[in-house]
């Protein structure tokens, strides 16, 4: 018996997923609105949870908000590409992401998207005066915070989806799907 749910063609599980994706960082509850993004530092993987700010279906890309002196923005100037990974367990849905990824700290880009941030209390993760990943020390003094109007540190990760992996853990049988430059395809779970 056929779930009617369920997604059965590809096009469908393409427009499935980026509708998920858009809705990820408008919903505080959706499993997706924190993927974990893998970059490549050196010659390991650099993996970390991030927080998708918005997803664009029709340019297939993701934004993501980050402190520009953070590891991923260094690891960025060699090794521009990375992936995403999000599991949705009300979905029983896998996603994995390749993704170009280029780093804004001027430009209408981010100045728009600080003027609707720097008023929450989130703004505060991007105004320290210390870097993120920098050792605390007991006697460090904290710094006086940056005027408010300033945008402190904060940049903006524009991730450009190259490719989509999607897995389907289903009773019924797993499923799994691409979608890249060489069009859609079912896979082997």
């Amino acid at each position: 018996m056929e779930d009617a749910r369920r997604p059965h063609d590809l096009d469908a599980v393409h427009a499935a997923l980026w509708q998920e994706l858009t809705r990820a960082p408008h919903d505080k509850h959706h499993e997706w609105r924190t993927p974990v993004l893998a970059t490549v530092d050196g010659d390991m993987a650099d993996a970390r949870t991030v927080v998708l700010r918005e997803a664009d279906a029709t340019q297939q890309a993701l934004l993501i908000y980050t402190d520009a002196r953070a590891g991923k923005v260094a690891q960025l100037q060699t090794h521009p590409v990375g992936m995403l990974v999000l599991w949705s367990r009300r979905l029983s849905w896998q996603l994995r992401l390749r993704v170009r990824l280029s780093a804004q700290t001027d430009g209408l880009a981010v100045t728009s998207r600080w003027a609707r941030l720097k008023l929450a209390p989130a703004a505060q993760d991007y105004l320290s005066p210390l870097a993120p990943g920098l050792p605390l020390q007991a006697t460090t003094e904290p710094a006086a915070a940056p005027v408010a109007d300033e945008r402190g540190h904060f940049a903006v990760l524009q991730a450009a989806v190259l490719s989509c992996d999607w897995l389907e853990l289903h009773r019924a049988g797993h499923r799994r799907a691409r979608f890249d430059s060489e069009g859609a395809r079912w896979l082997v779970p």
